[in-house]
């Protein structure tokens, strides 16, 4: 059952619609998200208890960023120039949430593989965002859009890395994540391959 908007955007919606009535415009916002996800990588980086704190300012910096996309509609202020940023800003926090994690666990943990799982993680995150983008510059953002259960979209996932953080899960989480991140990386590749492939058929039978 797919609801929209996610749930995150509709608690979103508040917090934006305070700001329309404000100088603050969606870049912004989208800035305010990247210096939380950038400081929550920094955190995470640290280790020990400082990783709590890095998981919370990456969550705070997920729900931010769905901030920027709403204040953009009511304000009637979408941009290209914004919907690109908005897109790296979120690929930059999570490159570095990646990043964070696999430094903060050090090489004690997962046999001396976490900071290499962390990083080979972060750039499949690298590359998915720079191929999505390609593929919403190519076929509209129609064609990145997220399937939705209930409510929920597979990103959301990601808000579980505070309380596996405060759980003392992350090396988990990130073993986890260096499987099925490359395999989403991977998926995205081959979608940009079949419709870049479907759509110069297309363009020969018009020819």
């Amino acid at each position: 059952m797919k609801i929209t908007p996610p749930w995150d955007q509709r608690l979103a919606r508040p917090c934006a619609r305070f700001l329309s009535h404000t100088l603050v415009t969606p870049n912004q916002v989208t800035t305010l998200s990247l210096v939380f996800g950038v400081s929550g990588a920094i955190f995470l980086a640290w280790g020990g208890t400082a990783a709590y704190w890095g998981a919370f300012l990456y969550m705070l910096a997920q729900f931010v960023d769905h901030m920027d996309g709403e204040l953009a509609r009511m304000n009637n202020q979408t941009s290209k120039f914004g919907h690109y940023y908005d897109h790296v800003a979120g690929g930059i926090f999570e490159f570095g949430l990646f990043c964070g994690i696999g430094i903060g666990l050090g090489l004690n943990v997962l046999n001396g593989w976490a900071m290499t799982l962390g990083f080979t993680t972060a750039i499949s995150v690298g590359i998915t965002v720079a191929i999505r983008l390609e593929i919403s510059r190519r076929f509209g953002n129609d064609a990145i859009d997220q399937p939705n259960w209930f409510g929920f979209e597979i990103e959301d996932i990601m808000y579980l890395v505070g309380p596996i953080a405060w759980l003392d899960g992350l090396a988990t989480f990130l073993l986890l994540a260096s499987i099925g991140l490359p395999i989403f990386m991977l998926i995205t590749v081959w979608d940009f391959y079949v419709r870049c492939r479907l759509d110069r058929r297309q363009r020969e039978n018009r020819a």
